[in-house]
């Protein structure tokens, strides 16, 4: 029998349909997930410049708060892939984002460097069990018709949550210290880990295995890395976090100097492009259900591509529209290849997840702390062109996916 599949589909319950109370529940507390974890992660992202003058470093060594969670989020999910098949997903996901936003506390009155960052490094382990996990349960208990719809609307939480997480650290950093806004935003992900424990519904569609086995999950990875599509849409995962954490980890740098000179507060209300976010998404992923995933993945990629080009202008609200651009074509083109990975995974999904992320948070630490180099080195003028070439290369990899290959 299958790793994966603990009884036959014929004898699973209908999955939750739109319109019903269980999916509204379930969709409202995966959007509460959603924003946990992106608020947790991104909260220091406008933050780097603070760390530079605190702890006396450069900018690619303060993008280390940001790249060693990031890191640590894509072995941690790597490895829930498997072990959540032997745990109920409620209870992991919400033990997941409680710990996660201690250890984010922690982090915020640590004080010294090293221990920030194992702070982080602790936080990034602990949120791995909601990512992939959470894609595994849209997934397995929303009904095929709407799962676009669903992921749209998780995909959505993350892009309210790196929203929050973004321009709240940048007003409440300049009202009290930065660690008063760790603190805050701490505070605020543990009352959205109670929100979705009390909200999301039980698996109905799921049934734990009795007790953990590494045997056969290694060969049901090497499986899904042998096809060429999923191989495909992990390359685009690893594109999509690279130019987007790349473009906005360093726009603080850039838009604090001369000749812009912006303070905190500013530069962090340029994250209210996340509103975007918020629609694109779940507009996206319905687009997807019904005309196909690979033409609108493509379109929104080259549309990163277009606004990566538009911040090489000079004219501050050029800039803006550029990180814009490149906001809505990265929850978009999120949103469907996320979905795309559910319906091509056959029922192995919690392992297709895990893979796609663990390539998506690879891309965010990875190219994330490269990008620092391209920042020193060549200016914005590196950073743009790295950031340009990958949207590219996102671009042809989804162009090369066949969609007949997926699984209904």
């Amino acid at each position: 029998m299958n790793a994966i599949a603990s009884f036959s589909e014929t004898t699973l319950p209908e999955g939750m349909a739109r319109g019903a109370p269980a999916y509204r529940h379930a969709s409202l507390a995966l959007f509460l997930a959603g924003f946990s974890t992106f608020s947790l992660l991104y909260c220091v992202q406008p933050l780097l410049p603070e760390f530079s003058r605190s702890f006396h470093i450069g900018p690619a060594e303060s993008s280390l708060a940001l790249s060693l969670t990031t890191g640590a989020l894509a072995l941690a999910i790597f490895a829930m892939g498997a072990l959540s098949q032997a745990l109920p997903r409620r209870p992991l996901m919400f033990a997941s984002m409680a710990c996660a936003a201690l250890f984010n506390l922690l982090a915020g009155i640590a004080p010294w460097w090293p221990a920030m960052l194992g702070f982080r490094l602790l936080e990034g382990l602990a949120l791995g069990g909601v990512p992939a996990v959470a894609m595994a349960y849209l997934a397995e208990e929303i009904h095929h018709r709407d799962l676009g719809r669903a992921m749209g609307l998780y995909v959505a939480g993350t892009a309210f949550g790196g929203m929050a997480g973004r321009v709240g650290m940048g007003v409440l950093t300049d009202l009290t210290s930065w660690r008063g806004a760790m603190i805050a935003i701490s505070i605020a992900d543990l009352a959205a880990a109670a929100g979705f424990a009390l909200l999301l519904p039980a698996s109905k569609r799921f049934i734990p295995h009795e007790r953990f086995q590494l045997r056969g999950h290694p060969a049901i990875w090497l499986g899904h890395l042998r096809n060429p599509a999923m191989l495909r849409l992990f390359g685009v995962g690893f594109v999509l976090t690279s130019v987007f954490v790349t473009i906005f980890n360093y726009a603080g740098f850039r838009l604090s100097a001369a000749p812009y000179n912006l303070g905190q507060t500013a530069i962090s209300m340029i994250f209210l492009t996340y509103i975007s976010g918020m629609f694109t998404s779940s507009a996206a992923g319905q687009l997807a259900d019904r005309i196909g995933r690979r033409l609108p993945a493509a379109a929104a990629l080259a549309l990163m591509g277009l606004g990566v080009a538009a911040t090489m202008a000079s004219a501050l609200w050029i800039v803006i529209l550029g990180i814009l651009l490149v906001t809505i074509g990265f929850f978009a083109a999120h949103a469907i290849a996320s979905g795309w990975v559910g319906r091509l995974a056959g029922p192995a999904k919690g392992h297709a997840a895990s893979l796609y992320l663990l390539f998506y948070y690879l891309g965010s630490s990875v190219t994330g702390s490269v990008g620092g180099w391209f920042w020193q080195h060549l200016g914005w003028s590196g950073v743009a062109g790295l950031s340009g070439a990958l949207a590219l290369v996102g671009v042809v990899l989804t162009l090369t996916i066949r969609e007949e290959r997926a699984h209904g």
